[in-house]
């Protein structure tokens, strides 16, 4: 009979669900769904300035977001990140009205510092964004959200 031990079951128990919730929802009908619910976004990593050694690392940086019309007011500054992958693609993640939505960010055609992000919840709340970066740690830009709010868009930078 294998035997493990109460520690090793901790660690393998805690690892197997470091990742993810589960988190269970009533539908209208009454019946219990279980849902994928993903963990915040990480922290802001401190990079490197530009040209140092080792700045070709992704860097994940702090978004933010100020309303710019009367529907963002209601939900005043969000906050997300992204992950800059030094490639011309990262990884975009916001939560938004209590919902988290995951999305890419893709440097424009032909165009060194422009691009869009898009990001969507499993719920179908989605937005769309434009940006302009002016290194590769700081940027704007704006975002538009599938109920009608309007955002500026800070990308990096001091909080």
């Amino acid at each position: 009979m294998l035997r493990i031990s109460p520690i090793a079951a901790a660690v393998l128990g805690g690892a197997a669900l470091a990742g993810c919730y589960v988190v269970p929802e009533r539908a209208p009908d009454g019946r219990v769904i279980y849902q994928h619910y993903p963990l915040p976004p990480p922290p802001a990593v401190v990079m490197p300035p530009p040209g140092a050694a080792g700045s070709a690392s992704p860097a994940t940086l702090p978004v933010r977001l100020y309303p710019h019309n009367d529907i963002a007011t209601q939900t005043g500054v969000i906050t997300g990140s992204v992950t800059n992958m030094m490639t011309g693609k990262g990884l975009f993640n916001v939560s938004y009205m209590g919902e988290v939505l995951s999305g890419e960010a893709t440097r424009v055609s032909n165009e060194e510092r422009r691009g869009v992000a898009s990001a969507f919840s499993p719920k179908g709340m989605f937005m769309s964004c434009e940006y302009q970066m002016n290194t590769p740690y700081q940027g704007a830009g704006s975002c538009t959200f599938s109920n009608g709010a309007l955002y500026q868009m800070h990308i990096g930078g001091e909080r």
